[in-house]
């Protein structure tokens, strides 16, 4: 039990990458203030919590019975995450992102919310593909599958949201880490990353082509 359970904190430790996420967290939030990050922060690691228990419980079962692959999944989040990517390298989104911050800015204290389009950002790509992702579902699928009865998928569950919390506590400090880059930082970071987030979507892309050239030989 004590053996699955490690196995499964490195598994998804290693998968989830928390402390990587931040930078990114940064750079998909650009222009919103600290309260608007931090309900993008909670509603994307709800989401992913979710997302995951759902496979933990049922995920094998509901990918055969819709009739859909991990690889055809790897390779559709590639292809979203590719387009976020190229948007953040040549500043497509900005004007739209600058624009539904002041508008949280406008928005009564005591009510305020994220607006819904930076609240999609909760979604994607925050929860899906980056916290949530394809690797992260098949890693929780075959840990699952490998669980010691209810009481290991149990412990898997509790080290989901060990690690989704995690993911929280560090989208949460990223606005400190915003003040100390700057303008000229944040552009530079932004641009960066999306050459990154293209590569790995690249990445998911392959892994995905490759394992359906497997499945069909």
């Amino acid at each position: 039990m004590n053996e699955f359970l490690l196995n499964a904190l490195a598994t998804l430790l290693v998968t989830i990458d928390p402390i990587g996420l931040a930078p990114i967290f940064l750079a998909v939030t650009r222009g919103a203030d600290q309260k608007v990050r931090r309900s993008i922060a909670q509603r994307s690691s709800l989401i992913a919590f979710v997302i995951l228990v759902v496979f933990a419980l049922t995920g094998s079962t509901l990918l055969e019975f819709l009739g859909i692959s991990l690889a055809a999944f790897r390779i559709a989040g590639g292809l979203l995450l590719f387009w976020i990517a190229f948007e953040m390298v040549f500043e497509k989104r900005e004007k739209r992102k600058q624009q539904t911050a002041d508008k949280a800015l406008q928005a009564d204290a005591a009510t305020a919310t994220a607006p819904e389009d930076l609240r999609h950002l909760a979604v994607f790509p925050l929860a899906i593909p980056l916290i949530a992702g394809p690797g992260a579902i098949s890693a929780t699928i075959l840990l699952a599958t490998q669980a010691p009865g209810p009481l290991g998928l149990a412990g898997l569950i509790a080290v989901v949201a060990l690690l989704i919390g995690s993911c929280l506590l560090v989208f949460t400090a990223a606005h400190r880490v915003d003040r100390l880059l700057g303008e000229t930082g944040r552009n530079v970071l932004t641009r960066l990353l999306g050459v990154l987030l293209s590569a790995l979507a690249v990445q998911f892309v392959a892994d995905g082509v490759i394992r359906l050239a497997q499945d069909a030989v």
